[in-house]
């Protein structure tokens, strides 16, 4: 895993400056640029330059209409964010060390630059060295409960669980989807068979890029971002060879890192032309036109795993709290609205020591630890013991066992622990630290109002079955809370 501090000396952060100072001179705006009022094109990225004193050009891209065309949804909320209404929009890279490195960090400065009025939530959650074998697991803590908007993708390994992942991703949310192709990374590639015809996962590489990406994206509606194929053309007319964009056989260095943002951004589009694929995956309900309280009740059908209220935010009265029941109950009541968080990294190692969490009772927020009490002399067998800071001692578990806590909250299967690379035991006593975190309320009361410009959202409830549902509000008072809209993702696979 190459972290950004060993990275070439070629100057990722003097291109990065480069890269977002020459905004306003080559796409002709300025920071008050105005956003799209659904009629425009959004604004193109920001050319990336070269260090001082270096003589060769980043690529010219020319933006292709159909650019864009499955990432619509989370584009449109970008593009038309103004002063005065500004959309909230999560996006989340994820992946492995390709994807920690400050390529990312860059394309999303050029997001948070072309659309300055949007309320972003970016994290990059990318993992160096998790194949995506060790991504499906991950993907339960990181990727589902997030829920994004906008997901970016990149990561090597095994093609069935890489598929499983985005179908996972199809079922359990609502996220626009983008799948990079690899860049690059020797001579060979500039000369790789590219006719799908003629190619089988015996030829992995040509494979992986030119025939199962492309069909796992049109399998799953998700956007294809081509920067092999550009990567390779831009290095043929310039006449550049593969590693000068590397820092050893396929992390980036400087040069690198600007050349994939270049690449990537141009995709990452609004265009009024194109229709919102994604649309009735997430739909509003406008209070008082679409639903009426009625003797201080809302009562409604809805399809999906996720439920949202958005308050008036011209109101300045808060009206009393509403108790929320989905199906008859409580939210805190329902499998699947507490989730894991990501687990403590393992010892002599960078990543997550328990890689998934399952559960088969019902979870409540508390803090989770599980500590080592025995292991053998060469660390490859141990016991544990779990406690809830709630919950109390919840049993002890075995290396080599699928364990079951006393309680049922807590599963985890044996190959889930993540011991790392490292050839050192973990030591009797090490600890390993996670969260069950609440998606719901039980009862929603209006939020203060501080900035009449933004959107206050609240999740009433997340990550039950994407099936039908009842949701009832009633309120416990004589005026209901200042809500004007509820709104309902409903992911596309069932």
């Amino acid at each position: 895993m190459i972290d950004s501090r060993t990275l070439s000396a070629l100057g990722v952060f003097a291109l990065a400056a480069a890269f977002f100072s020459s905004a306003n001179a080559a796409t002709g705006t300025d920071s008050k640029l105005t956003p799209m009022q659904g009629g425009r094109v959004s604004p193109a990225p920001a050319p990336i330059l070269p260090p001082s004193g270096e003589t060769w050009t980043m690529p010219k891209i020319a933006e292709q209409p159909q650019w864009g065309a499955n990432i619509q949804r989370s584009m449109k909320l970008m593009a038309t964010s103004t002063r005065s209404k500004r959309n909230r929009v999560r996006v989340l890279f994820y992946g492995q060390s390709i994807t920690e490195q400050t390529w990312s960090k860059m394309v999303a400065d050029d997001l948070r630059r072309r659309f300055p009025h949007t309320d972003f939530d970016i994290r990059n959650l990318a993992i160096g060295g998790f194949v995506s074998q060790l991504l499906l697991k991950t993907a339960e803590q990181d990727l589902y409960p997030f829920y994004p908007d906008l997901m970016i993708f990149y990561v090597y390994g095994s093609h069935i669980d890489y598929d499983k992942i985005i179908e996972n991703t199809r079922r359990r949310t609502t996220a626009d989807i983008v799948l990079q192709t690899d860049h690059p990374s020797g001579a060979g590639d500039l000369t790789e068979e590219t006719d799908p015809s003629r190619l089988s996962p015996a030829n992995w590489g040509p494979w992986w890029n030119h025939v199962f990406l492309p069909v796992t994206a049109r399998k799953y509606n998700a956007e294809l971002v081509d920067q092999r194929s550009a990567w390779k053309n831009y290095l043929k007319a310039e006449k550049l060879e593969p590693k000068l964009f590397l820092a050893d056989d396929v992390h980036l260095n400087g040069r690198g890192n600007a050349l994939m943002a270049t690449l990537v951004s141009p995709y990452l589009r609004y265009d009024p032309k194109l229709p919102v694929t994604t649309a009735s995956s997430v739909r509003d309900y406008a209070i008082g036109k679409n639903l009426k309280w009625n003797k201080g009740r809302i009562k409604m059908t809805f399809s999906g795993n996720r439920i949202d209220v958005i308050a008036d935010e011209m109101s300045k009265k808060a009206g009393a709290p509403i108790r929320v029941l989905v199906d008859g109950k409580a939210p805190s009541k329902i499998m699947g609205t507490t989730a894991f968080t990501r687990s403590s990294v393992g010892h002599a190692t960078w990543g997550p020591a328990i890689m998934r969490f399952d559960s088969q009772a019902v979870l409540v927020p508390e803090n989770w630890t599980a500590k080592i009490t025995e292991i053998s002399d060469d660390g490859k067998k141990f016991k544990y013991s779990v406690r809830g800071s709630v919950t109390g001692d919840d049993g002890i578990g075995d290396s080599e066992k699928i364990f079951v806590s006393d309680s049922e909250r807590v599963v985890i299967d044996p190959k889930d622990w993540w011991l790392g690379f490292s050839s050192a035991p973990m030591p009797v006593g090490f600890e390993v630290t996670w969260k069950s975190v609440p998606q719901y309320i039980d009862t929603y009361t209006s939020p203060k109002i501080v900035d009449q410009a933004s959107e206050y959202s609240t999740t009433l409830a997340q990550g039950f079955a994407n099936t039908t549902h009842t949701l009832e509000l009633i309120v416990s008072g004589k005026n209901p809370p200042n809500i004007k809209t509820i709104r309902v993702y409903e992911p596309s696979l069932k």
